[in-house]
């Protein structure tokens, strides 16, 4: 498509979690600081959130990637799982093997088992679950059930929800009161601001291969951070279609107009915002222009 037009080795805005893409900003940074503290000090519980799109499954993997040694990892993408679903896909994670149409108390005395053969060669299992919000009520209360298996000396397992706004009133239930007070470490991941932007999108170009002078200009930059919010993941829709403009017009540079272009096509930025897209920003034009570009 574009990567050969603007000297890059791959596209650089891809909404595919990829941890070669992390951009440490301050927050970003802060949550991965408060994750490796908080992991490496044994806690039982652990709560990120953040609205749609500002991360939280980047964040999730940067920081499995970066316990490193000394750690097992679990992870479970999608938790919309009942209470003995849960624990078998835990199982699976930790590459326990059961018996056909095991019996719940087996299974959880096959995962304590595991649990405990790996406290024994000093290793520490962390739980990562994403999507946290739809993880149901019950097994919730099955989660903080296996947070009791427990040493002397710490815990077996430790438990890290990822998940949108929506996970702290669903914790604010009486029924599950109990987790809630368990939960030592949390952190909520924010959007980026103006200068974050900058920096974010030099970031990402930068990993993509990219060595030339200023790719989006400083008027891109700022219609980035005004049609996005600071959302991770629009800019990232937003600046790959504005390249895509650029590179359909033979420009060298993406422009504030490109950018304004892309936003208009893009589901997710706010009435507010498209307001002031179709207040003489946009040009039918370039739409065309556009229309041709991601034509197949």
């Amino acid at each position: 498509m574009y990567a050969a037009h603007f000297g890059l080795r791959e596209l650089p805005f891809g909404i595919t979690p990829d941890t070669s893409f992390f951009f440490g900003s301050p927050r970003s940074q802060e949550a991965l600081n408060t994750l490796l503290v908080a992991a490496r000090g044994g806690e039982g519980f652990i709560k990120i959130t953040g609205e749609v799109g500002t991360g939280k499954t980047l964040l999730c993997r940067k920081f499995m990637a970066t316990l490193g040694e000394g750690f097992v990892t679990a992870y479970i993408p999608n938790p919309y799982l009942e209470p003995r679903t849960l624990m078998l896909a835990l199982a699976d994670e930790l590459e326990i093997v059961l018996e056909r149409d095991v019996d719940q108390h087996q299974l959880l005395k096959a995962i304590n088992l595991r649990l405990l053969q790996l406290a024994a060669q000093d290793l520490r299992v962390v739980l990562c679950l994403d999507e946290a919000q739809a993880i149901p009520v019950d097994s919730l209360e099955a989660l903080r059930l296996l947070t009791n298996l427990e040493t002397e000396k710490r815990k077996l397992l430790q438990i890290v929800l990822f998940g949108q706004p929506e996970l702290n009133r669903k914790l604010q239930l009486d029924s599950i009161r109990q987790l809630a007070q368990r939960i030592t470490f949390h952190y909520h991941l924010g959007p980026l601001n103006r200068d974050d932007i900058d920096f974010y999108v030099a970031h990402r170009l930068r990993v993509a291969g990219f060595t030339g002078a200023r790719l989006f200009s400083s008027a891109a930059i700022r219609s980035l951070y005004k049609a996005s919010g600071g959302v991770p993941r629009l800019v990232n829709i937003m600046a790959h279609k504005a390249m895509m403009l650029s590179y359909g017009q033979g420009k060298q540079q993406v422009a504030g107009g490109h950018v304004a272009i892309a936003a208009r096509d893009t589901v997710g930025v706010g009435r507010a915002i498209r307001q002031w897209l179709t207040g003489g920003a946009i040009v039918m034009g370039a739409l065309g222009v556009f229309a041709w570009v991601v034509a197949p």
